[in-house]
């Protein structure tokens, strides 16, 4: 046996540091949503029914540009990895954080000073009534603000998941909603904000956890004086085409997903129910799955930091193993609880009538869908960010509007036809992509 296959590690070694990785991220996960819970319930309890569905609304327009630039976490988390696994892992790492906190406070910039065509364009789709309105607008004049430290939250977010500080973010992420939920009360109970004092909130919660972030990472690489060079021509193409790439994939998934709630709500006012109460199966899902994936993407990363193509593969395929372990979790939870859930979700019995059919479909969910949740995960580590964007955009076009328009005479179901379709094409189209790298021995070198 050779030198280099005794020092090769087992596939079966060290699984325990994907879980370390990965269990605090879905921990992360799961207070996110209970944070939507209180926002709500705050609201709700306001004098206006108004009130709710304006400050809703205006949440929904900035957290959808905020989705759309979730690039920013995928190449902050891929690139941190990679510097980390890299011969001279504090000065790369310091290189990444700065142009990341750069592009950053760029678009935070852009959000705020586009905040009234953004706000404009806001009232025109959503058509809110004059009461609505006016509260909406009370809501996004002041959570706008926010906008710089969410843009730095998904790049310091990214980064420190990548410097495989994910117990950090957990506890940031803690702290932070529990702030957020905090202030609501005070804000609005105690000293009659309203409306505003609900973004207000969210403005300040945003702004802590920025701070907190920023402080984990001046611990590790505060000593790296800042150079120029970071920021010249070269470096500035770099970084435009990696979240160029991954800014055109996420606008991809993001026009299925707004397909399927628009052309279910054509379907009639309880299909587009059903789809709402459809979609927390995949919130579910989401948040173990996604925890996985955050766990590869900075094992891949470092491992290609460290041009160890070996170590990318094992990587790949232990996530794998796990993502299949959630996956069928998951389904037998679906199985055996989906009633359940779904009477949990509503309370109104035509809806619940309406939404039993289509369990078998949630139940096949994570078992179709767990591979694309890896592999992209995989993919952000590796920074093929091209591969991604090729792959998504292969998956709607190729697969699940077909699907749609091949199986619409069925109704509504046909919407989740073609989203199970779409999520398995996008599996095994950055699977094959995967096995593209590895043949031609591209999984640890640099892309040009």
């Amino acid at each position: 046996m050779s030198p280099a296959q005794l020092t090769q590690r087992s596939f079966f070694d060290d699984h325990s540091r994907l879980l370390a990785l990965a269990l605090p991220m879905i921990l992360a996960n799961i207070t996110t949503p209970l944070l939507g819970l209180v926002d709500t319930a705050v609201l709700g309890h306001m004098s206006l029914p108004a009130m709710l569905a304006g400050a809703s609304v205006g949440a929904l327009i900035l957290t959808q540009i905020y989705w759309v630039c979730g690039f920013l976490r995928m190449s902050s988390t891929g690139l941190s990895a990679q510097a980390k696994g890299s011969p001279n892992n504090t000065l790369e790492s310091a290189k990444v954080l700065w142009q990341t906190v750069a592009v950053a406070l760029v678009l935070g910039a852009v959000v705020l000073a586009l905040q009234s065509p953004i706000l404009s364009i806001g009232l025109a789709l959503t058509q809110p009534n004059s009461e609505v309105a006016l509260h909406l607008q009370d809501y996004f004049s002041t959570r706008v603000w926010g906008a710089p430290a969410a843009m730095l939250n998904l790049a310091l977010v990214g980064w420190l998941v990548g410097q495989q500080k994910t117990r950090s973010v957990m506890a940031i992420q803690i702290v932070g909603n529990l702030l957020n939920a905090g202030l609501d009360v005070v804000f609005v109970f105690g000293l009659g904000l309203s409306v505003a004092g609900v973004a207000l909130a969210s403005v300040i919660a945003e702004y802590t956890m920025a701070i907190m972030a920023l402080a984990v990472a001046f611990k590790r690489v505060g000593g790296v004086a800042v150079s120029a060079s970071w920021f010249n021509r070269a470096a500035r193409k770099v970084l435009m085409k990696l979240n160029g790439d991954m800014l055109l994939r996420n606008l991809a998934l993001q026009g299925c997903l707004a397909f399927l709630t628009i052309q279910g709500a054509r379907y009639g006012e309880t299909s587009a129910a059903v789809n709402a109460i459809l979609m927390q199966f995949f919130v579910l899902i989401a948040l173990g799955l996604d925890g996985i994936a955050y766990g590869v993407e900075a094992l891949v990363g470092e491992a290609k930091g460290a041009s160890d193509s070996s170590e990318v593969k094992r990587r790949t395929y232990q996530g794998l193993v796990w993502s299949s372990v959630f996956a069928l979790i998951y389904s037998l939870i679906f199985f055996a609880g989906g009633e359940a859930i779904i009477a949990l979700l509503t309370e109104h019995s035509d809806i619940v009538k309406a939404a039993l059919p289509y369990l078998g479909l949630m139940v096949l969910l994570p078992l179709l869908a767990h591979w694309c949740f890896l592999y992209d995960g995989v993919f952000v580590g590796l920074t093929r960010a091209s591969a991604m964007r090729n792959t998504m955009i292969i998956s709607a076009l190729g697969v699940y509007f077909p699907v749609w328009y091949l199986t619409q005479d069925q109704g509504n179901v046909s919407l989740w036809y073609a989203l199970l379709a779409f999520l398995l094409a996008r599996g095994v189209t950055l699977a094959w992509s995967f096995y593209r790298l590895d043949k031609r021995g591209e999984l640890a070198t640099p892309q040009s």
